[in-house]
C-alpha cells in the first residue's frame, strides 16, 4: 500500500482539502487498493475538529466527499507515510524536523508548477477556498500521475 499524508498549519484547511481531493482521484482510477491517503497539521491547534466550512463548502460545490477530523503531524508519519507533501515551506521545514529518511518529501506545488504558485496559499487567513481548490485539483492530479509511474500503476 502506497500512503500519502498531506500537511498544512492546523489541518482544517489545505491538507484536509487535498486529501479529500486526492482520495477522490484515486477512487476514480480504480487505485483504492493500492493507494490511501491522510492528512495532519504541523500544529495542534484544532485537533478533532472537522474541515474549516470554507474546506467543507469547497468540497461538497464539486462533489468530492470528506471523512476527517484534524489531527498533529506524529513522529512515525515519517516512517509509515511515503509520500509526505507539505502545503508550504513553513510546513516543509517542520517537517523536515522528523526527519523522514525513506517518505518522498515535497511541496505540494511541485506537481502544478504550472499554476504558477510555489505554495497553496492559507484560506483561513485569505478566504480564497476557491483557489485553493483550482490549486489543489491540479496538484493532486500530477501527484497521482507520478505515484502511477513511479510504482507502474
Amino acid at each position: 500500500m502506497i500512503r500519502v499524508l498531506f500537511v498544512c498549519l492546523g489541518n482544517i484547511c489545505r491538507s484536509p482539502m487535498a486529501e479529500a481531493l486526492f482520495a477522490h482521484k484515486v477512487r476514480e482510477a480504480g487505485l483504492s487498493e493500492k493507494i490511501t491517503a491522510d492528512s495532519a497539521g504541523t500544529a495542534d491547534y484544532h485537533t478533532g475538529s472537522p474541515p474549516h466550512r470554507g474546506t467543507i463548502a469547497e468540497l461538497e460545490r464539486h462533489d468530492i466527499s470528506w471523512d476527517h477530523r484534524a489531527r498533529p503531524v506524529r513522529r512515525q508519519d515519517a516512517t509509515e507515510f511515503d509520500y509526505l507533501l507539505a502545503m508550504d515551506e513553513l510546513n516543509l521545514a517542520d517537517l523536515n524536523g522528523i526527519k523522514p529518511r525513506r517518505a518522498v518529501l515535497s511541496k505540494m506545488m511541485e506537481y502544478a508548477s504550472e499554476k504558477g504558485y510555489e505554495d497553496v496559499p492559507d484560506p483561513y487567513y485569505t478566504g480564497e477556498f476557491d483557489l485553493v481548490y483550482e490549486l489543489l485539483d491540479a496538484a493532486t492530479a500530477g501527484l497521482l500521475s507520478d505515484i502511477r509511474e513511479e510504482h507502474g500503476l
